[in-house]
């Protein structure tokens, strides 16, 4: 019956593309696109929320604070289970999949990524994985708008346009934040659009926050009440915790990815890794409760007047009115969370940094705001701390200030902490950009040189294939031959420039017509010269791995037209610039998203 239904829908649809304009069809796309996403967000944040609220029950029921650290050991052995069984071994996590996707892959998502970040994320967060839903979240909406580009035979400027319309859409839903969605689109997975581009972008976003906000329960989202009025007075104070949260986003960052990286080395079967490394966070959540899933409600609890809650139902519960041990509880938390993510994601569980992100920041704010009150040397509004301290993080660790600025405003309810906003999120940005030059999800992608960045050329050069470019039919002398040889090369040719290389084809040198110029039209000279008198060391040579990054910045280095290209340390062709360039003009016409 269901499948019956979405055939007639694809029909309706299908029809609709043949009447509609392109570009009509892309704002109608842009909704369909938002709602499939939002509906998808309401899916994972409602499971959740409930699995959350049924454990708080049971362990206020029951008191034993074991309980909570159960769940995630067997969400993440299910996850397991469910990616061996189900998704054929692997699944691709992080959101620097779309990225890769939209540098390699011609901004083709695989269809699993449809329902596999929901299943998988579902059961690792929403039964206590210390991660967040955002990353599989950007990651399910960004296949919806590849699939349903793919679906439609959209060409490749299209199918990244709605890649960016279902992240928007994913992440608007998710906050009820639209303007946060869009930014977050533009400014860390699209960051080469026109601002015509930005049109189905906002589209999207709007609906999803729109079906959101009609279907999702409000409160399941992270959402603000208390807020207390801005003080100049205290922007001194801002500019310390900006210093703060950047050096602690570096800090982050780094430990997440060494956590990782100890994981992926483990030479254990995916249970056993599973099992020990799901048995470690349970121990984190039994001494630290508030690790347990997203963290949202201890976000909220922080932000309100009553933060010692978070010490209920844990092994501090005496130390409940205890303003010191509330502080200790809060910092220790807040070092320990790296941790918590790195155990849950690196062990087999799916999630993401966002939330963690958005945790310690919260985290964070409340700790130097409230240690500065105690110890007496300023009345600081805690909650706003506890606020602006969440946009800090966000900007150092994903490398995205507008993002990290207008997703608070809005989950804030207003624009009244807009000034401590853009002073925390510009100077966490700064710190965290020098220490580290790539944000957490572009780190190893751009390593490998996969990644977009804010460098358009970089970006249009990373999707080119050398192979394409590389010409392997140049015709070639050998160094004890006569010049008379190269000249009848030149009369039946229009090459202008000629490796020379031995039996073994090693390139020893090159000769460029114009440095023979004048020796040809000597009879004398051709008859009686060697090749291997003529010749030069070329100015610069490729090897057929390099990018074309590295490429065009060796033409751009040795002035030259032509670079011979080795493969296997062998002579193998020659790369023109005036084809390197045409091809980049080439792949810019296609690329530009309009």
């Amino acid at each position: 019956m269901l499948k019956k239904y979405f055939r007639k829908l694809e029909s309706i649809i299908a029809l609709a593309q043949s009447i509609l304009t392109p570009k009509q069809f892309i704002f109608l796309s842009s909704v369909l696109v938002g709602i499939s996403c939002a509906l998808a967000v309401i899916v994972l944040k409602t499971f959740a929320h409930s699995v959350f609220s049924f454990a708080t029950y049971i362990n206020g029921i029951l008191k034993i604070s074991f309980i909570n650290s159960i769940l995630p050991i067997i969400g993440i052995l299910l996850t397991v289970f469910v990616v061996k069984k189900v998704l054929n071994g692997s699944i691709q996590k992080g959101t620097s999949q779309i990225l890769y996707a939209v540098a390699k892959k011609a901004s083709i998502i695989p269809k699993k990524q449809m329902y596999a970040q929901i299943v998988t994320s579902s059961l690792t967060v929403g039964l206590g994985g210390s991660a967040g839903l955002e990353s599989p979240i950007v990651i399910t909406g960004a296949a919806f708008g590849s699939n349903y580009a793919q679906n439609y035979k959209l060409p490749y400027k299209d199918r990244t346009l709605l890649i960016g319309c279902g992240v928007a859409a994913g992440i608007s839903a998710a906050f009820n934040a639209p303007i946060a969605g869009v930014l977050f689109a533009i400014e860390v997975l699209l960051v080469d659009v026109s601002i015509s581009a930005f049109t189905p972008i906002m589209i999207s976003a709007a609906t999803g926050a729109l079906v959101s906000a009609i279907l999702l329960d409000e409160t399941i989202l992270l959402s603000f009440k208390t807020q207390q009025t801005f003080d100049y007075h205290n922007i001194p104070f801002y500019i310390i915790l900006g210093v703060l949260t950047g050096l602690v986003a570096i800090y982050y960052a780094r430990n997440f990815q060494k956590t990782e990286h100890y994981f992926s080395h483990l030479k254990m079967s995916p249970y056993k890794k599973a099992l020990f490394g799901a048995s470690l966070l349970a121990l984190l959540i039994f001494i630290f409760p508030t690790l347990f899933g997203e963290g949202y409600e201890s976000i909220k609890t922080l932000s309100e007047s009553d933060p010692g809650k978070l010490l209920e139902n844990t092994l501090f519960s005496r130390y409940q009115n205890n303003s010191w041990v509330l502080l200790i509880f809060v910092g220790l938390t807040m070092m320990v969370k790296v941790f918590a993510s790195g155990l849950t994601i690196g062990s087999g569980g799916n999630g993401g940094n966002f939330a963690p992100a958005l945790f310690l920041g919260s985290y964070l704010g409340y700790f130097f705001s409230k240690l500065v009150n105690m110890t007496g040397l300023a009345n600081l509004p805690v909650s706003n701390f506890t606020m602006v301290g969440m946009a800090g993080i966000l900007s150092g660790l994903f490398h995205a200030p507008l993002t990290a600025i207008f997703l608070i405003a809005e989950i804030t309810g207003g624009y009244g902490l807009m000034i401590p906003l853009m002073i925390i999120s510009s100077i966490s940005f700064a710190i965290s950009k020098r220490f580290e030059k790539h944000s957490l999800d572009v780190k190893g992608l751009a390593k490998k040189g996969h990644a977009f960045t804010s460098n358009k050329d970089s970006n249009i050069l990373s999707t080119l294939d050398i192979d394409t470019i590389i010409q392997t039919d140049y015709l070639t002398v050998a160094p004890e031959e006569s010049l008379s040889k190269l000249v009848d090369l030149i009369s039946h040719s229009n090459q202008v420039v000629f490796p020379v290389i031995n039996n073994e084809k090693d390139l020893l040198g090159i000769v460029h017509f114009n440095d023979i110029r004048e020796i040809i039209f000597n009879s004398y000279r051709v008859k009686y010269t060697l090749i291997k008198d003529v010749m030069k060391t070329p100015p610069a040579t490729i090897y057929s791995y390099d990018n074309m990054e590295i490429v065009m910045s060796k033409f751009e280095k040795s002035k030259s037209a032509f670079i011979p290209v080795l493969r296997n340390d062998k002579y193998f062709g020659f790369i023109s610039k005036s084809i390197a360039l045409e091809a980049y003009r080439t792949k810019l016409r296609s690329m530009t998203i309009e």
